[in-house]
């Protein structure tokens, strides 16, 4: 494989801005490139500001700065995505499909997609998912990424493309509060239990749901970039599992360090999407084909927030 030279899309998201630091620490600042329409860190550097959806402007890019490897993380999220589904569906599957075919026609080495458990809906056996199951979603968000991971499968069927993709429980991290996720509420929780001692969940207390902590996300997605392309045998999104709780006993949890914090349920529209989504993941697949395994429980988990927040909040 040629030296990596990155480009990552939506890199000012909850995701982007944590996976762009890791990767320049491993390859550099000036190989990898962040993007976004906005941007918000100042020395995020280099930055190109894009609209994913201007073809033209993705493929001058990549010729200016001689990507050989995206990762495409630029989407709208499944709770903000239903104030406007035609927006979603256009950015979501129509970005997706712009970076697909630059790709192939650049001869990209390698590109990133991630999946979400959003795909999953009423058809999906709710307790440890396998890999392979009717996927039937209730959201624009599910749906175009459903439809994504159908694409990438056939340009690597059909073109060759060397597509990886995993399928992202919640993600809980300390670094930025999220926007528009359903799962949400699992890092606006610890800031508010910091902060005001009591938390009003959008969830109902007992809505179990699959989560992981940012560390674990961001070392999953690096490490099945970096594995052999003879390892990756799901090109359409490989089932992703850390922990699984719900409101209640996340709150249980923080309670340990905070005895005094309180939560009370005030279930939203965004109650109705969880309803439809899988409790916990079988990611047996890929921890046999590269390997992986999550480092974080619960506990640990919490105890790493707490440890990054009261830093940043106190």
């Amino acid at each position: 494989m040629n030296t990596p030279r990155i480009l990552v899309t939506g890199a000012n998201g909850q995701i982007g801005r944590v996976l762009t630091a890791k990767l320049r620490e491993l390859y550099g600042n000036n190989n990898v490139l962040a993007t976004d329409i906005t941007k918000h860190d100042l020395d995020s550097e280099p930055f190109e500001f894009l609209d994913i959806l201007n073809h033209q402007r993705t493929l001058e890019i990549i010729d200016d700065y001689k990507i050989n490897q995206i990762y495409h993380l630029a989407a709208i999220l499944s709770a903000n995505g239903e104030w406007n589904p035609v927006k979603t569906w256009n950015i979501n599957l129509n970005g997706l499909l712009s970076v697909l075919e630059i790709c192939r026609e650049k001869n990209i080495d390698r590109m990133f997609f991630p999946s979400t458990i959003a795909v999953f809906g009423n058809t999906t056996p709710r307790l440890d998912t396998p890999q392979d199951v009717p996927l039937l979603p209730t959201t624009v968000y599910g749906m175009s990424k459903t439809s994504g991971e159908l694409w990438c499968n056939y340009y690597h069927k059909r073109y060759g493309v060397d597509v990886r993709s995993v399928r992202y429980p919640g993600i809980i991290g300390w670094q930025s509060l999220p926007a528009g996720g359903t799962t949400d509420y699992a890092v606006e929780i610890y800031h508010a239990a910091l902060k005001e001692g009591h938390y009003e969940c959008f969830l109902n207390a007992d809505t179990r749901l699959p989560m992981m902590y940012m560390d674990d996300a961001i070392k999953a997605t690096i490490n099945i970039m970096q594995a052999d392309p003879q390892e990756i045998k799901v090109r359409y999104g490989y089932n992703l599992s850390a922990m699984s709780f719900t409101p209640a006993e996340i709150a249980a949890e923080i309670k340990k360090h905070i005895p005094g914090f309180t939560i009370s349920y005030k279930p939203d529209f965004r109650q109705d999407i969880a309803a439809t989504w899988t409790e916990s993941i079988d990611d047996s697949k890929a921890r046999e084909d590269w390997k992986w395994s999550p480092d974080f429980d619960l506990n640990s988990m919490t105890i790493d927030m707490f440890k990054h927040l009261k830093e940043i909040i106190l």
